[in-house]
C-alpha cells in the first residue's frame, strides 16, 4: 500500500474549481459582477504563471462566504457541485482513482483551493482524505479569513509533512503525486513517484528533463 497523492483542480478536474466558483458566484449575481470577475479572472492568471499571493487570493474568495448563512452557503455548493463540477470529471480520473483504491493504496487529494469549495468534490471522487487551504469558522459562520497554512508550493509540503507526523503508519515510501502544474514542484520533488497529467508548459518541460511520466486524463 502506498500514499498515493492526487493534486485536483486540472487534474482530477478538467478545469479549475476554485475559478469556477468564483464564476458560479459572479453568475448567481452573490458579489459585483465587474470588480470580483476581474479579481478572480487575475488571481487565476497569477496562478498560471506561479506569481499567486495566496493570502490575497483567500482573503477575496473568502469574504463572500461572511454574507449568508451556512444553509444558503451548503445549499449553493450543491448546486455548484452538480452544475459545474460533475462535468468536469471524467471518466478516466475516475478509473485512475478506482485502480487505486483497489491495489489498498491511501488515497488524499491535496490542493490550494479552499476546503468550502473542495470537500463535497472529494466525497464526490470517494476521497476521504483532503489537505486544502482552511477557512475559519466562529460561533458557526465563516469569518472570512484562512486558518492555518495554505496548502500552496511550499505549503503543500509542509501541510503534508505536519499530516505524516500525525499518522505515522503512513510514510513517503513508495509514494505517488498526480499534478498538473508547476505550481506544485516542491511536493513532487519529494514524492517517490511524480506523474504530470496533462501538465503545463513548464512542468511538461520539467517531467521530460527527469523522466517523470507524463499522461492525461482527458
Amino acid at each position: 500500500m502506498a500514499l498515493v497523492l492526487f493534486d485536483l483542480d486540472n487534474t482530477l478536474l478538467a478545469g479549475d474549481s476554485d475559478h469556477t466558483w468564483g464564476e458560479f458566484i459572479v453568475d448567481r449575481k452573490l458579489v459585483d459582477e465587474q470588480a470580483y470577475r476581474k479579481s478572480n479572472d487575475q488571481f487565476y492568471q497569477d496562478y498560471l504563471q506561479g506569481k499567486l499571493d495566496i493570502k490575497a487570493h483567500l482573503a477575496c474568495c473568502l469574504a463572500p462566504l461572511t454574507e449568508h448563512s451556512m444553509e444558503t452557503l451548503h445549499q449553493l455548493r450543491e448546486e455548484f457541485v452538480q452544475e459545474r463540477i460533475v462535468p468536469m470529471i471524467a471518466k478516466e480520473a475516475r478509473e485512475l482513482i478506482r485502480r487505486h483504491r483497489e491495489a489498498g493504496d491511501t488515497l488524499m487529494i491535496i490542493t490550494a483551493t479552499n476546503r468550502f469549495v473542495t470537500e463535497p468534490i472529494a466525497h464526490l471522487l470517494g476521497i476521504d482524505l483532503l489537505l486544502a487551504s482552511d477557512v475559519e469558522i466562529k460561533g458557526g459562520q465563516y469569518t472570512g479569513k484562512p486558518e492555518g497554512i495554505p496548502c500552496y508550493q511550499e505549503g503543500k509540503v509542509t501541510r503534508l509533512k505536519q499530516w505524516l507526523d500525525e499518522n505515522k503508519e503512513i510514510s513517503l515510501e513508495g509514494s505517488v503525486f498526480y499534478s498538473d502544474s508547476h505550481n506544485d514542484l516542491p511536493l513532487m520533488e519529494i514524492v517517490d513517484s511524480p506523474v504530470a497529467v496533462d501538465p503545463d508548459e513548464t512542468l511538461t518541460a520539467t517531467a521530460k528533463e527527469r523522466n517523470w511520466p507524463i499522461i492525461s486524463l482527458r
